[in-house]
């Protein structure tokens, strides 16, 4: 069996694009063999800045002959008909073949297709998928009609075994298959003929090119790590700069050089940003004082002078880069020191969302939210309203205007430089987050305040003007936001209907988008009494709007009748979110659309208690069976009731009882239900589903022993009404009929 070559070598392909080129050329071309019969036993993908590498072993030598078995028309079909058959299947009439069938004597034809040689194979696949690449961006080169990324030079490929390598011929737009290729650009020898995969890398090694990514990023790594540590520095961890920077060279050289004294002073977030952004510099920083205090740089060649000249060169460049993030520093802490109220008034001017207003709306709405949290995360309502204020005040500076990545942490250093509290400094930095399933969630009372209020605005503005998630589409993150909100309240174990709050800020975006009156002041100031006197509570905005005393206005009439509809739907879009959120953590989703079903929904924290203490019950030997004693009580129940026309939902008497396991069942339900209702109204879940598990010997003792549907109606409808009784406690723990097995 013979191996496979195939190199694509070219002008140097974006880093970015590398590994998911290399990636396609493998699928395609094993796709394609794999399609015309050819199959292999391994395939390995590599990729350089010039080149895309794909190695196959064991690749079968031909395609097998196929045999395949023909259906034509009828025996005596006419002529035109049998002979768009014969042309179909390239066959003669005495190839033909008569056969009787249920519905009369029909042609059969035997069509054999001889197996082609791997070569030969090879060449059409490869050729097609040159062609048909999936570049992100491709162009047109020169003369030729191939669309590449870069220019592409040549194309090695070939067929390997024991008795030596052949070239598999190709001709793709003038640029003809041979068994040569080259090194590296500047140190490499010139072309050079291989012999198979073995032979390949190894000549280029030679050549100064390391094939493999992974094995250069490592390589990097190590040297990086190495030259920190010899000075008593460390070099800031970059996983995905270490990949790009491994896309960069063939031969990576490290180099390590100084940053200039000026620009020590700047946060280290900064230097890193701009080092990595403008010039795909690793950061080196002091482990005593976090300071960044050098720089790594990969260059992609050996030089005499060890690379002198090409630091120098870098850190020319770099004092021109650095002097302007210093340049931008400078201007905004003036700035902040002075009070930031002239980034916040420019945010008045920066729209958010045209039907929702700017930005400097938005903070107002998130300010007012988050401080109606003031008493649920247990913190001051100025001290949020401060922060959430100035939350966003450095999406207007210079810093986060060239590099919108630090937004929020250079929101610290500037709340920081206008004399804020370390409270409101934190919270311009951690109000973003959760960004991610894996970020670390803030558990600051006035950060977790703001945070909230961020993305219950934006979500609530976004079912307010209808721009919902579709599909795979979801253009402002709301399933993030979403999912940050589930994290938040969980993580810090916080009590929120959420409902009221959908319902609060629900009204606040219609007052914004009709403009405040009157009428809408007077809602909102009855609102925030309502709230003031009571807490926050399920039905607050329905109940101020029902009891308002004057005349709606006909928008406000409308959100009066959407508003449980809106609320309902968005309610709705956190649980299948909470469902993807805890089925990674082991949650089956129909316990969780069991307890979902329960009142109090909207208290997340409330329904992940409930759904952990079920879902760890039905996962016990008591959970099981009684799940299944339920759901037989239930089934006879419901046929029972369907076929009577009644609710069998009353009056069971133990004097009716005959057996004694109808006996002991009634005693059972007796002791238990009050106690799983006092621990269901306790939030004590797991005491409730231990007085479940005290139900399920006396359940299955009583279906083993008694027929409910007995010809005694009074026993019969007693019995019925006793089913009653299990179906009623075990559906006050979660509703189990939705409970799958």
């Amino acid at each position: 069996m013979p191996d496979l070559l195939i190199e694509l070598f070219s002008e140097e392909i974006p880093a970015r694009m590398q590994a998911r080129a290399a990636e396609d050329l493998k699928k395609r071309v094993t796709d394609g063999l794999v399609e015309a019969g050819l199959t292999y036993a391994g395939a390995h993908a590599f990729s350089t800045p010039r080149r895309l590498t794909l190695a196959l072993e064991g690749l079968l030598a031909e395609s097998p002959t196929v045999k395949e078995e023909r259906k034509g028309p009828k025996v005596g079909a006419p002529d035109k008909a049998i002979e768009g058959f014969l042309r179909g299947a390239g066959v003669t009439r005495d190839d033909l073949e008569e056969r009787d069938t249920p519905k009369g004597a029909v042609y059969f034809a035997t069509i054999t297709k001889p197996g082609r040689p791997a070569g030969e194979i090879v060449a059409e696949v490869l050729e097609d998928t040159i062609r048909n690449f999936p570049w992100p961006k491709s162009m047109r080169w020169g003369s030729g009609a191939l669309r590449w990324v870069r220019p592409l030079h040549s194309i090695l490929c070939i067929l390997s075994d024991e008795a030596g390598a052949s070239v598999v011929p190709m001709d793709v737009d003038g640029i003809v298959s041979g068994d040569t290729t080259e090194g590296h650009r500047f140190m490499g020898s010139g072309r050079f003929a291989v012999t198979g995969f073995e032979d390949y890398e190894a000549k280029l090694k030679r050549d100064h090119v390391i094939l493999n990514a992974s094995e250069r990023a490592e390589h990097i790594w190590n040297d990086a790590t190495n030259m920190a540590f010899a000075q008593g520095l460390e070099v800031v961890e970059d996983k995905g700069l270490l990949a790009e920077v491994a896309g960069l060279v063939e031969w990576p050289v490290v180099l390590m050089g100084d940053i200039a004294e000026d620009f020590l002073g700047l946060p280290p977030e900064v230097l890193q940003t701009s080092m990595k952004e403008h010039q795909k510099f690793f950061s080196v920083k002091n482990p005593k004082t976090g300071r960044i205090e050098k720089f790594i740089t990969v260059a992609n060649r050996e030089t005499a002078d060890n690379g002198a000249t090409i630091l120098a060169g870098n850190q020319k460049v770099l004092f021109a880069r650095l002097s302007d993030a210093k340049f931008f520093w400078e201007n905004d802490l003036r700035v902040a020191e002075a009070g930031a109220q002239e980034w916040l008034d420019k945010l008045e001017n920066v729209t958010f969302h045209n039907k929702l207003g700017s930005q400097g709306d938005r903070i107002g709405r998130i300010a007012a939210l988050a401080q109606t949290l003031a008493g649920t995360v247990g913190a001051d309502a100025d001290v949020i309203g401060k922060a959430a204020m100035f939350a966003k005040a450095d999406l207007s500076s210079e810093m986060v205007y060239e590099f919108p990545e630090l937004q929020g942490l250079m929101g610290r250093y500037y709340a920081e430089a206008a004399g804020h509290g370390a409270e409101v400094a934190a919270t311009a930095e951690e109000h973003y987050s959760p960004l991610g399933p894996s970020d670390d969630v803030p558990t600051a009372p006035v950060s977790v305040a703001v945070a909230l209020g961020d993305k219950l605005d934006t979500l609530t503005g976004f079912w307010a003007i209808d721009e919902k998630p579709t599909g795979s589409k979801d253009p402002f993150a709301l399933r993030r936001a979403a999912l940050g909100v589930i994290r938040l309240v969980l993580e810090n174990d916080l009590r929120l209907n959420l409902d009221t709050y959908f319902d609060l800020q629900l009204l606040r975006h219609e007052i914004a988008q009709n403009g405040e009156d009157e009428v809408s002041a007077g809602l909102m100031s009855d609102m925030m009494g309502e709230i003031a006197e009571h807490g926050v509570f399920g039905a607050a905005v329905r109940t101020v709007l029902d009891a308002f005393d004057g005349d709606l206005p006909v928008h406000m009439e409308e959100l009066k009748s959407r508003l449980p509809d809106t609320s309902r739907d968005l309610l709705t879009f956190f649980h299948d979110r909470l469902k993807v959120y805890l089925r990674d953590q082991g949650v089956r989703h129909d316990v969780i659309d069991a307890c979902v079903a329960m009142p109090g929904n909207d208290d997340l924290t409330l329904l992940v208690k409930r759904a952990r203490a079920l879902g760890d019950f039905l996962g016990t030997e008591d959970g099981e069976n009684l799940l299944q004693g339920f759901k037989r009580a239930n089934n006879i129940l419901s046929q029972a009731e369907e076929k009577d026309g009644v609710e069998y939902s009353y009056g069971a008497d133990v004097k009716f009882a005959e057996d004694e396991t109808e006996k002991a069942l009634f005693a059972a339900l007796d002791a238990q239900e009050e106690a799983i209702s006092s621990a269901i109204e306790a939030e004590d879940f797991a005491a409730a589903m231990g007085g479940m598990a005290a139900l399920r010997a006396p359940i299955d003792a009583f279906f083993e022993a008694v027929q409910v549907n007995s010809d005694n109606q009074i026993v019969r409808r007693n019995r019925l009404n006793l089913l009653s009784r299990i179906r009623k406690t075990c559906l006050g723990v979660a509703d189990l009929t939705l409970i799958e097995g």
